[in-house]
């Protein structure tokens, strides 16, 4: 069976509901916050991704469909916080589409969208050390392991796609 096509628009104030359907999850959230969220939790996550998609309109977080319209979860480019010359990518599927190449297409959807608009920006990947789905797909795509530690009170592990122009 040959996987439908996703489609990605930014997330807006009526997308709460949809957005609790991924973060109210412990599986789905054990590789981003160790947890599901609590309701605060996700409208104080909610209300930053709509600050953040509110500064520039090419990056953000964006809830992602298929073909037929299905919810699949969302993915995120923004500015790393550390350092606004790098970029962030970022991205989360409900269970039921794990291992069926949609984190790939989420994946080069971003980058395209890095190629696009921002193309000497280097980029970063933060994941959970223990997530080797999430560090095999970053690495398909050129990404090197550059910190692995606690961050946040997480263990956190950090790739890096270089591409800046020296």
């Amino acid at each position: 069976m040959e996987k439908s096509k996703i489609t990605y628009t930014k997330y807006t104030a009526p997308d709460f509901s949809i957005f609790e359907t991924l973060v109210y999850d412990d599986d789905i959230m054990r590789y981003i916050s160790g947890q599901a969220l609590s309701e605060k939790q996700a409208r104080n996550k909610f209300d930053s991704i709509l600050s953040i998609n509110g500064q520039e309109e090419n990056l953000g977080y964006f809830k992602v469909y298929d073909a037929n319209g299905d919810f699949l979860g969302d993915c995120k480019l923004e500015r790393c916080k550390e350092d606004s010359s790098k970029l962030e990518v970022g991205y989360i599927l409900k269970k039921n589409y794990w291992g069926l190449g949609y984190g790939t297409q989420l994946c080069t959807a971003m980058l395209t969208l890095a190629n696009d608009f921002y193309p000497n920006h280097d980029i970063i990947g933060i994941i959970d050390p223990d997530n080797i789905a999430s560090k095999r797909l970053l690495e398909k795509f050129g990404f090197e392991s550059f910190f692995i530690g606690m961050e946040d009170e997480l263990p956190t592990e950090k790739l890096i796609l270089k591409r800046a122009i020296l």
